[in-house]
């Protein structure tokens, strides 16, 4: 496990993981100002995250879609921090006990001085959220370094191609992406690999794990 540390003005993104059997990623966005913060995704082994919220107010965690690797430390979570969990309506079960508020396109949550928004992002699950902030996304398992999260359906791909393309790609190139499994990348990176794959044809059976590159 490695825990990297982002100060961007006011703002520290903290990213913890690998955590859990398939190496998920959790997030803590704090305002270093008022030091209230949130955190993002709840996966086994987030036991981690705690440590690093000393000196932090955490008001909020904010699950990035309903897939359990995402869920599975949430009883751990909430054994540390008394706080409301916030999901998209879409995704709020089977985890729905849990859930204290729901989070839709547009909404913007406020952490501090801080303005996190929210982009609905479906696709790898019909309620599958991203959070931007400043120069920074937090993609869950929307998009990754190479391509989108997986999918069960070619209507999903393209559905969640179309969220890609219409939401997040829109962003400015130097936007840095921190998805819930993995490294980080760039939008403009991401968007240049994703010129490679739009520029060829495709099964119209095309799903699962797709790579901008090779697919």
């Amino acid at each position: 496990m490695a825990v990297e540390e982002v100060r961007d003005g006011r703002l520290l993104l903290v990213k913890i993981g690998p955590l859990g059997p398939v190496s998920n990623n959790a997030y803590i966005v704090a305002d270093t100002q008022t030091n209230d913060a949130v955190i993002v995704d709840a996966p086994e082994g987030c036991e981690a995250v705690a440590p690093e919220t000393k000196g932090l107010n955490v008001r909020q965690v904010i699950v990035t879609h309903r897939h359990r690797d995402h869920w599975a430390g949430i009883d751990t979570m909430l054994s540390n921090f008394d706080v409301p969990v916030l999901c998209h309506e879409a995704d709020r079960e089977p985890y729905a006990q849990y859930v204290k508020g729901t989070l839709a396109e547009g909404d913007e949550v406020e952490v501090g001085g801080l303005r996190l928004r929210i982009l609905h992002t479906p696709g790898h699950t019909p309620g599958c959220i991203c959070l931007y902030f400043g120069d920074h996304l937090l993609t869950g398992d929307t998009l990754f370094p190479g391509g989108p999260g997986r999918t069960r359906s070619n209507d999903d791909l393209q559905q969640e191609i179309a969220s890609i393309t219409s939401k997040l790609y829109v962003l400015p190139d130097n936007v840095a992406v921190y998805p819930g499994h993995g490294a980080n990348s760039l939008i403009g990176a991401s968007k240049a690999e994703y010129a490679v794959f739009a520029g060829k044809t495709h099964p119209p059976d095309l799903l699962g794990d797709v790579l901008w590159l090779s697919s």
